[in-house]
């Protein structure tokens, strides 16, 4: 009896150390090696674009989008080469203006996004960390880059109910790493999205190359086990 018992209570405490809900997603990995420098390549991998206009002040005029990701057609990213070390391998991502946007000699403000989305699963708990290396492109004048990670409520008029940004207007010429981290608990349903922005105007250059992109779950809550839930397994 006493070994018996002894295994009920070994197999009650790893049970209560599993996670009891989903993850958000499968982690993802993207290091643009596999990815042929030609149109096709992101969007094949799932990479998405977006864009919202404003005018000079900041008043918001339109969004278009989404929609697969164009690249090395001369608007919104391309994948390149040479521009990395050892850590970044032999192609590397560079994202900028849709310079297609005619509003850019308007004087009108084209933010340019290119993101990953995937849906939050009923139950995610937890933290996830989105990381990735970038390095000064020719980015001038006003414009403005960052990364991000943002959720959208598709249950409340695709509200964003958060907005994690890293600055990459002034990060430093040489290669540098970033992390940033959402905790997902409660956002059952929602989008959630990471990637990359631009902000420009008049054509002006805003380059920015980006490299070694990773969102995985960096903590999952567990259940607590009390004593006494133990102690109730032998009643």
């Amino acid at each position: 009896m006493k070994r018996s018992a002894c295994a009920l209570l070994t197999a009650a405490l790893l049970v209560a150390t599993v996670p009891l809900v989903a993850l958000a997603q499968v982690p993802y990995s993207q290091d643009f090696e596999a990815l042929a420098p030609m149109n096709g390549s992101l969007a094949a991998d799932g990479w998405l674009n977006f864009g919202n206009v404003f005018d000079p002040g900041g008043g918001y005029l339109y969004g278009y989008g989404p929609f697969p990701a164009v690249n090395n057609i001369g608007n919104w990213q391309d994948i390149v080469g040479g521009e990395g070390g050892p850590p970044q391998g032999l192609q590397q991502l560079v994202v900028y203006s849709d310079y297609a946007n005619g509003d850019h000699g308007n004087g009108n403000l084209i933010e340019s996004n290119v993101f990953q989305e995937w849906p939050i699963a009923a139950g995610a708990m937890g933290v996830w960390t989105f990381t990735f290396d970038a390095k000064l492109g020719n980015i001038g004048g006003a414009s403005t880059a960052l990364a991000f990670i943002k959720t959208l409520d598709p249950n409340a008029g695709w509200a964003t109910t958060n907005f994690i940004t890293q600055d990459t207007t002034t990060t430093p010429v040489t290669w540098t790493g970033y992390a940033l981290n959402i905790d997902v608990t409660g956002l059952d349903g929602q989008i959630l999205q990471i990637g990359f922005s631009t902000t420009a105007t008049n054509y002006e250059p805003c380059g920015v190359f980006y490299d070694n992109v990773n969102f995985f779950e960096a903590s999952t809550p567990v259940a607590e086990t009390t004593w006494g839930a133990v102690k109730a397994l032998y009643r």
